[in-house]
């Protein structure tokens, strides 16, 4: 055969003079992309007319036609494509006739050196091969006329399509089951760093897949950047067949910069980065199509048997998850009564809310809520930032919800540095994924970590932000704490916390680095860690962001010997870093307005509330000019109880509360005493701050009323969850680390410091406050704090006579609390 390049042009219907024009047309750089593709598929379609035409009638072969299929059929020829051509004949002629009319089309092919993929068949036998082979009918879905009887190919492209959609509910399943095993075997095309442009997921077949389930008339595909996703793989396809000479979809480590120079790329790590951005927006088109696909599937299935019970068609069930988020038919959608142009929240607490029911989010709520969402102010409101910290941790369901938001564009807009390491490659073969993916994962990895660390929350924000930096030149750790800085501030924490992410994000690699490549007996080693780290909560939450890191980095990243080494250091410093055993913090003393209320419990006997909205001051008091943007800002709902000290108030303040469906974000309780005319009286007074799960918020005199009745045993809390449970049950959603419960041996020298930290859910705090009532023993003092799903509560408890508990009957009392939570 002789090679394309090779072949002389001796007339302009010939062969040399298709492989000519051919050549010419490759060779013209202003014609490339789309145009290119067209234009080579228009030459190749009169060159092949010319062809069959001719061969058709010296044959005497009148009723057949020449049929181009596949990609060939879109008209997206790339330089190296195949030629996928389908000889359709009515059956008419003799065999020996039609075999000599395919010879003399398909030879002259072959001796230009083109790939052929071909095929004869009558429509009968076009039909029965579709209909047996499934990769056959795809191609067959853009079957496009070449030359000779249309009206052959008209019938046989109205046929296919016609079983296509009759048989779609079978087809359609074996189609995705072809897609999965693909990318099991392929890999994910925006990951890789030699990617296949074409079998990988997210790439080309992907594209050509949705196309075929569009073509079923079930479900359709986002079409916001698909096309555009498909040209971009398309060009660096032709850039590679160019710059290599082969028929190659391998997008190889040295080919990368002499494509990206064919492309006018910058180099090899921009290319890959237009490469990574179209395969995302192709994987999520892909997801979206099939959980529709599916969708409908399921749909249809269950509708006749419904009908038939139900004599109509039921109305799709909405269940809510938050406020403004409800479920409906297996995804997260906008309530009815959402508006999310007056509620900045809402694409924050819609994500958190999928996350943790572990279901998808609509594209239809996500494109809404990118559209009519208004900017969060900055520094963003208490809630906003409960609710992203609540979406990192809700672990692997974490990632698709958060594409979600990324596909829209929502999070650049939320976090605006994420544009500078969305889609950026990592060149280091350790590395499983783009700098964004592993930033995600790295909280997906930190979400189990969370029962370890004392503020869950600044763990899963440092998780986010600890390779921040790669998006700006020099080191990307101290460019990361630049940044860090800014984003926490923005994200609404106060200056403290400010200064702690900044901290971790800056010596995010300390840690392992120090342990692995530094001598540990040596106190000049443990002294500089414990320096630069500062405290003992910087360095627990720098040994868990240390190996979520790892984990997320990929298999060789982490090890037993990596952790035991870092395990060892940790204890090192911690050690350098504890002073002397810390007193029990002093109790401020109570409010003009709890001082009132404790008056008043005393001289009525009973619980006294009071409920009204709290606020806190702005971020930076020195720069408050009395403006707008430094009023105080509402982070909720402050009720305050005061009752005279009894048994069981805690587990009855917090059971009324969740049966009202109030989520407590943080809770405080301590004795005071008052005097009377007998001498002194202790109350108790209680501090929450809650917000509604959904809806509005009860009246004081409701909770009062049930609070008396839990008190007096005549409201049954336990038995009223319970059926609350059975009769909504709790979707599973995310499985969370199980709960953690310690004694702090040296937090207080007048208590004993039971520390809890559990996934926060209805009725959590109740549990806790019966197994300590259980137990018999008093709670001075009660500390609640909730970190977006995270629980991390301290009890300060003592024996009947005001003793901090024996050590043994410390730790009977951890593992009896532990237990009930996990009952």
């Amino acid at each position: 055969m002789t090679s394309l390049e090779e072949t002389t042009e001796q007339t302009d219907s010939g062969p040399s003079g298709y492989a000519a024009a051919r050549l010419r047309l490759l060779q013209e750089k202003a014609r490339s992309g789309p145009p290119r593709r067209a234009a080579l598929a228009r030459l190749t379609d009169d060159w092949l007319n010319a062809l069959f035409t001719t061969a058709a009638r010296e044959v005497s072969v009148p009723g057949a036609a020449l049929v181009a299929v596949g990609g060939y059929g879109r008209g997206e020829l790339s330089p190296r494509s195949d030629l996928d051509l389908l000889l359709l004949h009515d059956g008419t002629s003799a065999p020996a006739a039609v075999a000599a009319l395919a010879d003399r089309v398909w030879y002259p092919v072959w001796d230009l050196g083109l790939a052929l993929d071909h095929s004869v068949r009558t429509p009968a036998e076009v039909r029965r091969a579709a209909a047996d082979d499934l990769k056959v009918q795809l191609g067959l879905l853009d079957a496009r006329h070449l030359a000779g009887d249309l009206g052959l190919v008209t019938g046989v492209r109205t046929a296919i399509l016609a079983d296509w959609r009759n048989t779609a509910a079978k087809r359609l399943p074996a189609l995705d089951e072809l897609c999965r095993e693909r990318a099991e075997r392929q890999g994910e095309l925006r990951f890789l760093l030699e990617p296949d442009l074409k079998e990988a997921r997210g790439g080309l077949r992907d594209a050509t897949a949705l196309r075929a389930v569009a073509a079923s008339w079930l479900a359709d595909a986002p079409r916001e950047g698909l096309a555009d996703a498909r040209r971009r793989l398309l060009d660096v396809r032709d850039a590679l067949h160019l710059t290599t000479g082969r028929a190659t979809d391998r997008l190889a480590l040295q080919e990368q910069d002499t494509v990206a120079t064919e492309l006018g790329l910058l180099d090899a790590d921009a290319l890959l980065r237009q490469v990574y951005e179209a395969a995302r927006t192709v994987s999520y088109a892909s997801d979206v199509t099939w959980r529709e696909v599916n969708r409908v599937l399921r749909s249809r299935s269950v509708r006749p048997r419904l009908r038939a019970m139900l004599g109509g068609k039921p109305a799709p069930e909405r269940t809510p998850l938050a406020e403004g988020v409800v479920e409906q038919d297996g995804e997260v959608v906008l309530a009815r009564a959402a508006r999310p142009e007056r509620d900045p929240v809402l694409p924050l607490r819609a994500a958190a809310a999928a996350a943790q029911a572990g279901l998808p989010l609509s594209p239809h709520a996500v494109r809404r809520l990118a559209a009519a969402a208004k900017p969060l102010p900055v520094p963003w409101p208490a809630e906003a930032r409960e609710e992203l910290v609540t979406l990192l941790g809700a672990g692997e369901s974490t990632v698709p919800v958060w594409e979600a938001l990324e596909a829209e564009g929502v999070i650049s807009g939320l976090l605006p540095d994420w544009e500078r390491v969305r889609c950026r490659p990592q060149r280091n073969p350790v590395h499983t994924w783009t700098v964004d993916r592993h930033l995600v994962e790295t909280a997906v990895q930190a979400s189990a970590l969370t029962r370890r660390v004392g503020r869950p929350d600044l763990l899963l924000v440092c998780a986010l932000l600890h390779d921040i930096g790669k998006g700006w030149p020099g080191d990307h750790s101290v460019a990361g704490e630049v940044i860090a800085r800014d984003v926490a501030a923005r994200i609404g924490f106060d200056r403290e916390d400010v200064a702690v992410v900044a901290t971790v994000v800056r010596h995010h690699l300390l840690l392992v680095d120090t342990a692995t490549r530094r001598d540990l007996d040596d106190p000049a080693t443990v002294g500089s860690v414990a320096a630069r780290v500062g405290s003992l909560t910087t360095l627990e939450l720098l040994h868990a962001l240390t190996e979520a890191d790892a984990l997320a980095t990929g298999p060789a990243a982490w090890s037993s010997w990596r952790a035991s080494l870092v395990t060892d250091l940790v204890a090192r410093v911690a050690a350098v870093l504890a002073g002397d055993d810390p007193a029990e913090p002093e109790a401020a003393a109570p409010s003009a307005e709890q001082e009132r209320l404790a008056v008043e419990a005393l001289r009525t006997g009973g619980p006294v509330l009071a409920l009204h909205a709290q606020t806190e001051p702005p971020k930076d008091p020195a720069a408050d000019d009395g403006g707008p943007d430094t009023a105080p800002e509402p982070v909720g709902v402050e009720l305050l109880i005061a009752l005279p000290d009894r048994p069981g108030v805690l587990p009855a303040a917090a059971g009324v509360l969740a049966l009202h469906r109030l989520t407590v974000r943080a809770a405080d309780l301590r004795a005071v005493e008052l005097p009377t005319g007998l001498g002194t009286a202790e109350v108790l007074l209680l501090s929450w701050r809650v917000a509604a799960a959904y809806g509005s918020l009860p009246q004081a005199a409701r909770l009062r009323a049930d609070l008396v009745r839990a008190l007096d045993g005549s409201l049954d809390i336990r038995a009223r969850l319970a059926e609350r449970e059975a009769a909504y049950p709790r979707r599973r959603g995310v499985t969370a680390p199980p709960p953690r419960v310690t004694v702090a041996p040296t937090a207080s020298r007048h208590a004993t410091v039971i520390e809890v930290r559990a996934q926060d859910a209805p009725g959590l705090l109740h549990r806790i406050g019966h197994a300590l009532e259980t137990a018999a023993v008093r709670v001075r003092s009660a500390h609640v704090s909730t970190r977006g799903a995270n629980a991390v509560d301290a009890f300060y408890v003592t024996t009947g006579r005001g003793r901090p508990l024996p050590a043994a009957d410390a730790a009977e009392l951890a593992r009896a609390v532990e237990t009930a939570l996990r009952g």
